[in-house]
């Protein structure tokens, strides 16, 4: 029998979409027409930079205030079967991307994940997120 199942590709960034006002979408592609930028996304990415770099020290305060996991956070069937068996119940905390495997189901993530806090992006079945929608904040 072959797995038919195709793997669920790895994504390094998250696509987001934002509205500016036509003065100011004029300006950036002036800079991008004067060569200070490659193209529009190369503008918004180094201005998203400069302002998280500005705010740096607020942030790691808040990081820490908030006990968050800084990074790449894998959520493996594994895990969450050892806190199953533990009796335990996980609060997880994210800023950057959490991923639940593709091998848990919706009940054993509703028996042992009590809430999730994520700041930047889940990814985890369809099946899981709806299951988990109450508790992810």
């Amino acid at each position: 029998m072959v797995d038919s199942a195709k793997p669920r590709p790895r994504v390094e960034s998250e696509k987001i979409t934002i509205n500016l006002g036509y003065v100011d979408l004029g300006h950036v592609d002036l800079l991008v027409r004067d060569g200070f930028y490659g193209n529009r996304t190369d503008f918004i990415r180094t201005a998203i930079r400069n302002q998280l770099e500005r705010h740096a020290d607020a942030a790691t305060r808040s990081i820490r205030r908030l006990q968050l996991d800084l990074g790449l956070r894998q959520i493996t069937r594994a895990n969450l079967e050892a806190a199953r068996d533990r009796g335990e119940q996980l609060d997880i905390r994210v800023l950057g991307l959490a991923t639940i495997a593709d091998d848990v189901t919706a009940a054993l993530a509703l028996e042992t994940i009590a809430s999730l806090t994520i700041l930047g992006a889940l990814q985890a079945s369809p099946a899981v997120k709806a299951a988990l929608a109450d508790r992810i904040h």
